[in-house]
């Protein structure tokens, strides 16, 4: 398993239909979930140590069409962290307190600050999908804000942010059967929104679109095309990178003003 080759690269054009979303890294369901656990007490102490030293920060961005994984990604990979140092966000559609601003505002407010983890669960990019589709902004006004992005993303960067942006990739039959699940199971049932199925009918103007926003991948905010029809490599795949990335950013644990050998506890 090779992360790298998931990593969409700086200038490169983007056809989600060369990616697969199916792949299992050539191992067992049973091998990946034992790995997963073995690296998710890794990532655990490394996002301690960025908490601690309090001087980087990690923004996770996850996109995905309707039933993608965001959710499960969150829960059993982002779970593992100590919540003190990590926040979910997310973005809905804009209040008209945000529709009065220009369409980053709402964004910028929700960067993390040093020490903490941030993840982006739908984020700005949806304000070059869902507005591009349904036709609210045009294609150059997409392509307008995609350079925003990037330069917002910048910004982040330069601050002392590293950025990891993620697309769920999953295939048209895998999201109907998960779509269909949501109707049968009960327990599912407040998941399901009808307007999924509308999504899903601009499937292909959905692909385009995301494939214009993989496009923003740089070396220092890189897009991810993780296969995402098989959750537990999802899930693999997703803890292998955060943990690599966190151990290239070498947090280190602070040093105390004191010797902790001269303290008394009586």
């Amino acid at each position: 398993m090779n992360p790298d080759q998931y990593r969409v690269k700086p200038g490169k054009s983007v056809r989600l239909k060369d990616w697969n979303t199916d792949d299992d890294g050539g191992l067992s369901k049973d091998e990946g979930r034992e790995l997963t656990d073995e690296l998710l007490e890794g990532l655990a102490e490394w996002q301690e140590r960025l908490y601690a030293e309090s001087k980087q920060s990690l923004l996770i961005v996850l996109q995905a069409r309707d039933a993608g994984g965001k959710d499960g990604t969150v829960k059993h990979v982002l779970g593992a962290l100590n919540p003190n140092g990590v926040r979910i966000s997310n973005f809905k559609v804009p209040t008209d307190e945000e529709r009065a601003h220009d369409f980053l505002w709402r964004v910028h407010a929700q960067a993390p600050r040093a020490g903490q983890v941030v993840v982006f669960n739908r984020s700005h990019y949806e304000d070059v999908l869902v507005t591009r589709v349904d036709g609210i902004i045009d294609n150059k006004t997409a392509k307008a804000r995609l350079k925003h992005i990037e330069n917002f993303e910048s910004l982040l960067t330069d601050s002392g942010t590293q950025i990891l942006k993620f697309y769920l990739h999953v295939s048209p039959d895998e999201q109907r059967q998960r779509l269909q699940d949501r109707l049968t199971d009960p327990s599912k049932h407040w998941k399901f929104n009808p307007g999924d199925l509308e999504a899903r009918a601009k499937w292909d103007a959905y692909t385009e679109a995301y494939e214009s926003a993989l496009g923003t991948s740089t070396s220092a905010a890189p897009w991810y095309v993780i296969p995402a029809d098989r959750k537990w490599y999802r899930n693999l795949l997703i803890t292998r990178i955060l943990l690599n990335t966190l151990k290239s950013m070498d947090p280190q644990y602070p040093h105390v003003s004191f010797d902790p050998l001269e303290v008394e506890i009586k």
